[in-house]
């Protein structure tokens, strides 16, 4: 069975880490790279020559992050899928996930130290709590035996 895996990516270390994570457990599967473009503060009531700006700006990050995510891949011999979505981060992954019959979900999140190591990131909890697949979370490894 050929499993379909979507794996959010955006600029950080977490989100590569789970991509690499993602191409050694389901390397043979369908990989669909999301990246989500925030509406943010900065953005709010940005309209016109600015707002198109803005947007290309941000259309060209997630090609050069779809590069750098092939180049990842190619390592490993898969090709990937790519699609980008606007909106919040967590609400954009599951209904990515739906869209595309996902089985899967692979996510990064940061490391924590101290009571909120106990703590999954926010957009991930918000995945977790609401995806209709399972989610994997991809946490760095700690160089420390933690």
């Amino acid at each position: 069975m050929n499993e379909r895996v979507l794996v959010p990516l955006n600029d950080s270390e977490p989100a590569r880490n789970a991509l690499r994570e993602a191409l050694e457990m389901f390397g043979s599967s369908e990989i669909t790279i999301l990246h989500v473009i925030e509406l943010d503060t900065l953005s709010h009531g940005v309209s016109g020559p600015a707002a198109e700006e803005l947007d290309e700006t941000r259309k060209e990050e997630a090609r050069e992050l779809f590069e750098e995510a092939q180049t990842t891949a190619d390592e490993y011999g898969v090709s990937l899928e790519t699609t980008v979505e606007r909106g919040d981060p967590a609400d954009a992954t599951v209904k990515t996930a739906e869209a595309i019959d996902a089985d899967h979900i692979v996510m990064g999140s940061h490391a924590r130290s101290g009571l909120s190591r106990v703590l999954v990131g926010s957009v991930a909890e918000e995945v977790i709590r609401t995806s209709p697949v399972s989610v994997t979370i991809s946490r760095p490894r700690s160089d420390h035996g933690e």
